[in-house]
């Protein structure tokens, strides 16, 4: 990672820090992003009660800094997620799971009121789908999802050597058109043996915060 791109992850994640508040319980993601911000959350502990996070490798970091983390099922409401994408469109659907989080990562943006997603700008694009989609799968049903996945005109490749936090496997798919994302998400988390699937259109970010090199862009969902 360039000295540049450091920086605007730097920024980017700055700029998250206005929507914290005191005595709240955070939602953390995963990812170099999502370290940008943890590396400037020194002056919130005890400030926040606490986080949940949506991995281990954060968890540690989080227990590093002194900010206790919670289990989400101990958790009565999340007002907030922070975590950065893979790509997102001007709809603010997402694709995410480069990390390989990412059912933990939907469970967080699902009970979270308001999910802010930090990325530079390079993520946003006209169209979902270059970024290969994650599929988090059961591990004896690997190869079968695989073949629905391509039934379905995809490509499916294993990541070899991952293993998710959750104990799975992880196919990453290319040549989808997801123009429909919502229905594509759908249809890819009916097929028996998946967990979930890396799209994020049914809970799309509420608020995309882009770095430029003119500063940082802000985009707002527009409910459908």
């Amino acid at each position: 990672m360039s000295e540049q791109q450091q920086e605007m992850k730097r920024r980017v994640a700055a700029a998250a820090l206005q929507y914290l508040e005191d005595g709240m319980i955070l939602g953390v993601g995963t990812g170099s992003t999502v370290n940008a911000l943890l590396d400037q959350l020194g002056p919130w502990v005890g400030r926040l009660k606490g986080a949940v996070s949506s991995s281990e490798a954060s968890t540690l970091r989080l227990r590093a800094l002194g900010i206790p983390v919670l289990d989400l099922n101990e958790v009565d409401s999340l007002s907030l997620y922070i975590d950065g994408a893979d790509e997102a469109n001007e709809r603010l659907q997402l694709i995410k799971g480069g990390g390989a989080a990412l059912t933990r990562e939907k469970i967080v943006a699902a009970a979270a009121r308001t999910f802010v997603c930090i990325a530079d700008e390079s993520k946003l694009v006209p169209r979902l789908g270059k970024f290969p989609l994650p599929v988090e799968v059961i591990p004896m049903a690997r190869n079968l999802v695989a073949r629905a996945l391509t039934a379905m005109g995809g490509r499916p490749a294993h990541r070899n050597g991952v293993v998710t936090d959750n104990g799975n496997h992880i196919l990453d798919v290319q040549g989808f058109s997801l123009d429909d994302a919502r229905q594509m998400e759908s249809q890819i988390n009916q097929i028996a043996g998946v967990v979930t699937v890396g799209l994020f259109a049914h809970r799309p970010a509420d608020v995309l915060l882009l770095a430029t090199p003119h500063g940082i862009r802000r985009l707002q969902h527009a409910a459908d």
